[in-house]
């Protein structure tokens, strides 16, 4: 008898990740906060690009990313040799994970950190260590505790996703010093340019003379490129020149290398969505604690919410409101964050529905 094709165990395992809700049945144009999106759209001279780039769709991209790179190494005063460019940040985890990861080693990560390091590292084989949060932030000696002769990579999203919370620059300077050289600090850095704090550093600087560091960036995010997937990581020269022997010709297309460029030089466009999003959370946060909520406190553009455990106005019920209400929330799955809902910045009349929605359940 013939044997039927079988997936790795490891895959077999393994839950599908479900991303942000985006539709709502029977409701046009619902008010979507559940994946972090820029609110105002895209940089105008990203678009501008993009219209400029469709006759040439017909050529392959630049394989080897190379004006990316160099507006990125201007930008930063960093080496260009040095930055990867991925089809999204999320794929140069993927990257690193596949470069330095066998099965059986172990990748550390904070509780609640962003749930795609443990999607790429289980692919892998990866034994998945989750180091307990304090007061829904990463704790430094947990993470240095859990670190054990089989870690081969230590994952930190900082700002971290879902909770919204951040570390020092001293704090992450502090693991990396402390964590042996044969682990790699991977340093997420998604939501850079929310972060308000003056005590944060996105990890540039310890990157900068690491040989066991590497900070990821994103065009998703502030830029308004989601949809274009693009995204990039600073590294040692040696991580960089190993990540490149297995990463694609052409992982990044040509709309996304034209449009990341053109946007990187909107400070404009930047420093408005800066201002919104400092201007709104502030808005939500003290809207959200008026109606008896308990939002954590955030360097992002997002709130985690926190909702009952033992009383009917539960994260359950409070989404199934909002939904009826045409408002799109992310409920969270975790173990220890099952009582919370995450709600993106809008625009301020969808916040706004947000908090009238909410109050609504709340008083009924």
């Amino acid at each position: 008898m013939m044997r039927a094709l079988k997936a790795r165990p490891n895959i077999q395992t393994m839950a599908p990740y479900v991303q942000g809700q985006s539709e709502i049945g029977g409701i046009k144009n619902p008010i979507k906060l559940s994946s972090n999106e820029a609110p105002f759209g895209p940089s105008p001279k990203a678009l501008a690009v993009i219209d400029q780039e469709k006759p040439y769709l017909h050529r392959y991209p630049d394989g080897d990313q190379s004006e990316l790179r160099n507006a990125l190494a201007r930008k930063y005063a960093i080496e260009p040799s040095r930055i990867l460019c991925g089809n999204g940040s999320e794929e140069l985890i993927l990257l690193l994970i596949r470069t330095f990861m066998e099965p059986g080693d172990e990748l550390v990560m904070s509780e609640f950190g962003f749930v795609m390091y443990e999607v790429h590292g289980q692919a892998q084989g990866a034994k998945i260590v989750r180091a307990p949060e304090r007061n829904f932030r990463t704790d430094i000696d947990a993470i240095l505790r859990a670190v054990t002769e089989k870690t081969k990579i230590v994952a930190i999203a900082n700002p971290n996703n879902p909770t919204g919370t951040c570390l020092s620059g001293s704090e992450i300077e502090r693991l990396h010093r402390e964590l042996p050289p044969s682990v790699l600090l991977m340093i997420d850095s998604a939501y850079a340019e929310y972060a308000t704090d003056k005590a944060y550093e996105p990890g540039l600087d310890i990157v900068r003379n690491a040989e066991n560091a590497v900070m990821l960036r994103t065009f998703s995010k502030i830029y308004g490129l989601a949809g274009l997937r693009i995204g990039w990581a600073y590294c040692p020269q040696a991580i960089a020149d190993m990540v490149q022997r297995i990463r694609t010709p052409f992982n990044t297309n040509r709309l996304a290398l034209r449009a990341a460029v053109a946007a990187l030089d909107d400070d404009e466009f930047v420093a408005k969505s800066q201002a919104h999003n400092q201007a709104a959370v502030a808005r939500m946060m003290t809207g959200l604690q008026e109606i008896g909520l308990n939002p954590i406190p955030t360097e992002t553009n997002f709130i985690l919410v926190q909702f009952s455990i033992d009383s009917p106005k539960t994260a359950e019920r409070a989404a199934a409101h909002l939904l009826a209400a045409g408002i799109i929330p992310r409920p969270m799955g975790a173990p220890g964050l099952r009582h919370c809902l995450r709600i993106s910045i809008g625009q301020d009349h969808e916040n706004e529905a947000a908090l009238k929605a909410l109050a609504q359940f709340m008083t009924a």
